[in-house]
């Protein structure tokens, strides 16, 4: 048995007589993003970047609040240090970033009191205060410093490798979800009293917008329709692109976000680049069969089908999942690997940069250890999903006493990727291989590999992990 020692950005044998190779954990030199992406159709559980060779690309990535827009108490909000966490993502060897936007201007659910987002997508022209005391919002016009700073910080993310998701709206925007902080829908634009041009997104005085985000008001759908509009012209000719529709609309969201999926999708439709539209879980009590059951390329669900259980089921193709822990509950690092293995496409929300009382410093506590492991584990699977023939790999949890399988049985070199959570042994069914298998183990908390004997095909095998902790193994 050889062992080594891997570290984030190299590899260090300690035994004299090892022989080199690159480690799991060594990221591929970063280039920039290539796409546009669209589904595999060879293995629709990821995207690909070339739909000729079916290459798959496996999204992971930690996210945060004020990704996009500056945020916080004071006027202006404390600007957001982009260029700090652009290059922590690279460190971390994350490929991914769901772009946050918010809605309004001021006051938000989570915090109490003045709370302010800037730049937002209209401009503040007047006649006339809004209710947070700055000039009314005029609704035909758009804010050329929002799209500037969307465009710049999607090329900016291209050119280290990363993809961006868009998010177009936001559902606690709207409404305070029933927190009772505050109600961000004072500062909205589409509020009566903060727009010059008429428009009432709540007409029926229920002091929220929840119909904002439904189809029941055509001047707002028009008005939203031509903002999406705008996004999409400032981006198309850009190939690390993606659209979400919202984070997080009430239940009742269903048919509008639907609405502008294919609202998305026909605009693209007539330009010269076509993009992934995405549906996110709604909240409170939304459903997940609303998601599948939906136009968009990919989903994030909520917990509600037990997808921060355990064990959570493994995608099957109907759509791309992007499982972003901001929909679900009780994670761990551990979470990620058996997110992986089950042919999904984890994301970290992250209170990254939050401090005092900006939204996300009460979410965890940042000395906790669990949370920079998470992140690393991101990391380390996107390393293996550039690795293995990720194309070919579906779950099968079947040829696992672990339950944690990504494998290609059917190709005529097959390769195994397993997941131990806390078993020291393990049995893998390599009654499809012929021939010997490299036995590659890897200990996530540990960042340490070794490369045992390898083990013969044809049937199953029993083999032991020499770590303790949770383990992953590769044979190929």
């Amino acid at each position: 048995m050889t062992r080594y020692t891997a570290a984030l950005l190299g590899l260090v044998a300690v035994c004299c007589d090892a022989l080199p190779m690159r480690s799991p954990l060594t990221p591929v030199r970063r280039s920039p993003a290539t796409g546009p992406l669209t589904v595999s159709r060879r293995n629709p559980r990821y995207f690909t970047d070339d739909p000729r060779t079916g290459r798959a690309v496996y999204l992971t990535g930690t996210e945060t609040w004020a990704v996009l827009q500056d945020q916080g108490p004071g006027d202006p909000p404390p600007a957001f240090d982009w260029e700090g966490y652009l290059d922590t993502l690279v460190t971390l060897n994350h490929n991914y970033i769901r772009l946050y936007s918010w809605e309004q201007a001021d006051w938000t659910a989570e915090t109490k009191g003045e709370y302010r987002f800037a730049p937002l997508p209209f401009l503040r022209t007047g006649p006339g205060l809004a209710l947070d005391g700055k000039p009314k919002f005029d609704l035909t016009r758009f804010d050329p410093a929002y799209f500037d700073r969307l465009r710049a910080r999607i090329q900016e993310a291209g050119r280290k490798g990363i993809y961006v998701g868009i998010m177009l709206f936001n559902g606690w925007s709207i409404e305070d979800k029933d927190f009772g902080a505050d109600t961000p829908w004072k500062g909205h634009p589409f509020n009566r009293a903060n727009n010059v041009n008429g428009i009432d997104g709540d007409p029926h005085f229920h002091d929220d917008g929840k119909e904002t985000h439904t189809l029941e008001i055509p001047a707002v759908t028009r008005i939203q329709e031509a903002y999406v509009r705008h996004v999409i012209d400032a981006v198309n000719d850009l190939d690390n692109v993606l659209y979400e529709i919202s984070n997080e609309s009430h239940p009742h969201a269903d048919q509008w976000q639907y609405h502008m999926i294919r609202f998305i999708q026909a605009y693209e439709a007539t330009l010269p680049k076509q993009h992934p539209v995405g549906m996110s879980a709604e909240y409170p009590d939304g459903s997940n069969a609303s998601l599948f059951a939906s136009p968009a390329d990919f989903i994030s669900p909520d917990d509600s089908g037990g997808y921060s259980s355990a064990h959570p089921p493994a995608a099957d193709g109907r759509k791309v999942i992007l499982l972003d822990d901001d929909h679900l509950c009780c994670h761990e690092p551990d979470w990620v690997w058996r997110s992986f293995l089950q042919g999904m496409n984890p994301l970290f929300m992250d209170q990254w940069g939050a401090t005092g009382n900006m939204i996300g410093a009460s979410q965890q506590d940042a000395r906790d250890p669990q949370w920079p492991l998470l992140r690393r584990y991101l990391g380390y699977t996107l390393t293996y999903a550039n690795r293995i023939p990720l194309e070919r790999m579906t779950p099968h949890g079947e040829l696992s006493t672990s339950g944690f399988c990504l494998a290609d049985p059917d190709d005529p070199h097959p390769q195994y990727l397993v997941f131990l959570p806390d078993e020291r042994s393990v049995t893998v069914n390599v009654s499809a291989a012929r021939g010997p298998l490299t036995v590659e183990w890897f200990s996530p908390g540990e960042n340490e590999v070794l490369i045992a004997d390898p083990v013969q095909g044809g049937s199953p095998r029993l083999l032991r992990a020499p770590f303790g902790g949770s383990v992953v193994l590769y044979l190929h």
